[in-house]
């Protein structure tokens, strides 16, 4: 596609195309995205935002995770990266943020005032991030939040410790917050607050009647939380994915102890493995710090 103010006519149909494409799929919720609003025209978030509202979608962007990006924006486009989204009327309820760990408190207020929906994503923050999204004030505030990755997080019980912990450490104990979250607000958006968060809300997210059968059956007979005192903390800070014995998709049986039940996985890692060392192997990529092996040794 053309860069600049030729690249709308030649996107904007893909947009369109695509949420037809998926517009009845049993499994697939389609979204549109745009990698970080200071990329895009005006024109372009105005009409991808409104678009995903009229179709009941989510739009989704990057905004103020790294101090770079904000700074990137202001040179830009003069405004940081969520003023920027409210000027055009691209911060609606069917915008959804990833990050957002960088907000003013005018950008927290467009975000609230205009029903926008934050991606809380801790693992991120960790890695590569300046900051941790202050998710408990988002939640008394009645900002929509979801908890995500944006990284290398496959197991979901352990983001739910990731993010009531990154909350903690830099935010809690701060405050003398001894509770952050009381275990249940993480749990909640989760499951529940996390799907509507993510425009699902109708679809699934609980176990209630005409919501899909999505669910899992999970073990709690295990030595860290037998006798069990406080089954939500214990779900946040010491369950993990090994207890997930099957996991239901809309009522059918997906995966049996942590595999599918009616393909094979294995063949398909097999490749992904292969097709991944030929690809990095090939790849341009310059590596600042060696492997743990090779560090280990130039340590010694």
């Amino acid at each position: 596609h053309p860069a600049g103010d030729g690249a709308f006519d030649a996107i904007a149909p893909d947009a369109d195309r695509h949420l037809l494409a998926y517009a009845n799929d049993a499994l697939i919720s389609p979204s549109l995205a745009i990698s970080i609003p200071e990329v895009a025209s005006d024109r372009m978030l105005a009409h991808v935002a409104a678009l995903a509202r009229e179709s009941g979608r989510i739009f989704q962007t990057h905004a103020n995770e790294h101090l770079i990006a904000v700074e990137r924006s202001l040179v830009v486009r003069g405004m940081r990266p969520i003023e920027l989204l409210a000027s055009v009327g691209a911060l609606n309820p069917s915008t959804l943020l990833a990050h957002a760990t960088l907000m003013t408190p005018r950008e927290l207020s467009q975000v609230r005032d205009q029903g926008a929906a934050v991606a809380y994503n801790p693992v991120a923050s960790a890695w590569k991030g300046n900051a941790v999204l202050n998710a408990v004030q988002l939640h008394e505030l009645g900002v929509p939040f979801a908890l995500g990755t944006d990284g290398t997080r496959y197991d979901a019980f352990r983001l739910m410790d990731m993010a009531e912990t990154a909350q903690r450490l830099t935010l809690g104990l701060a405050a003398g917050d001894f509770s952050c979250g009381g275990g249940w607000m993480w749990l909640d958006h989760a499951t529940h607050l996390g799907a509507e968060a993510v425009g699902l809300g109708g679809l699934t997210g609980a176990i209630q009647e005409g919501l899909a059968a999505d669910f899992l059956l999970i073990d709690l007979a295990v030595p860290e939380m037998q006798p069990s005192w406080d089954l939500s903390w214990e779900l946040v800070r010491l369950a993990d994915r090994s207890q997930i014995d099957a996991v239901f998709v809309n009522g059918a049986l997906r995966l049996w102890q942590g595999w599918p039940v009616d393909w094979n996985a294995r063949a398909l890692l097999a490749d992904v493995a292969r097709i991944a060392r030929e690809d990095i192997a090939g790849a341009p990529i310059q590596r600042i710090h060696p492997v743990s092996a090779a560090h280990r040794q130039a340590s010694k």
